[in-house]
């Protein structure tokens, strides 16, 4: 699809040969995204019928609110493809790793040296709370190197506290984290003030990866009526294959 009045591309363009996702929110029943096999279903099917070729769904693990653990990941993704057996969708390429928030809990798990969910390899994706960063982020994306692994930082334009302070992400850089843009940010979706910083860091080349952080229905159909200047369909269009990258 092509506008010519608007001199926009669609986003989902850049799917027609086929996009990796590498986070969203379809297993059933473990987080605030899927609430059962069915609504992962319909979730996967729009996903498929738009050109998604493969996700990585990354359920939260955050401290108090959704506990998860490998044990309740692995058999949730279990479960669906238990029920995705019985369907058209039986093909469709779907792994798992977690998306953790970088809270108390996150610090038990890198003291107790336990296994953590990866993309791929030593990927692992990460994110913070909207309210401000904790105040040891810096210490925490050091020892998670010294571990042995590599941190994405999920939708950084969302954290409004960097908005003022734009140099952090430059900072959150240099301390070997990459950044994951969230597609829904380059609409409104999230508010004005997300959606400026999300094309800000895509005009500085910040951007890594790129995800849906599809959490139910609404937020594909939003995906759908996307439509992206020309200008930045090339960065974009990087960054989609970039998410290839990190295919299991």
């Amino acid at each position: 699809m092509f506008s010519f009045f608007s001199k926009k591309s669609y986003l989902i363009d850049l799917f027609k040969n086929g996009y990796t996702d590498i986070h969203c929110h379809v297993l059933p029943g473990i987080d605030d995204g899927a609430k059962n096999v069915h609504e992962s279903e319909a979730l996967l099917n729009e996903m498929q019928n738009i050109g998604f070729k493969h996700i990585t769904a990354t359920p939260h693990i955050m401290d108090g609110v959704w506990e998860n653990t490998p044990e309740t990941i692995t058999t949730a993704l279990a479960n669906l493809k238990m029920h995705l057996s019985k369907t058209g969708l039986s093909e469709f390429s779907i792994a798992t790793a977690a998306e953790y928030m970088l809270d108390n809990n996150f610090e038990k798990l890198l003291h107790n040296n336990e296994d953590l969910l990866p993309l791929k390899d030593n990927k692992i994706l990460v994110e913070l709370s909207y309210f401000n960063p904790p105040l040891n982020l810096k210490e925490l994306l050091f020892q998670l190197q010294v571990k042995g692994y590599s941190p994405i930082l999920a939708h950084p334009e969302r954290y409004n506290f960097y908005h003022n302070n734009y140099s952090q992400y430059n900072k959150l850089k240099e301390a070997g984290c990459q950044l994951q843009l969230n597609l829904l940010s380059l609409t409104p979706h999230y508010g004005k003030g997300v959606q400026k910083i999300a094309y800000q860091l895509l005009d500085d080349d910040l951007i890594d990866f790129v995800g849906s952080d599809t959490h139910h229905l609404q937020h594909i159909a939003l995906l759908k009526t996307i439509q992206v200047k020309a200008k930045y369909i090339t960065k974009i269009q990087k960054l989609v294959e970039a998410n290839k990258l990190l295919l299991p």
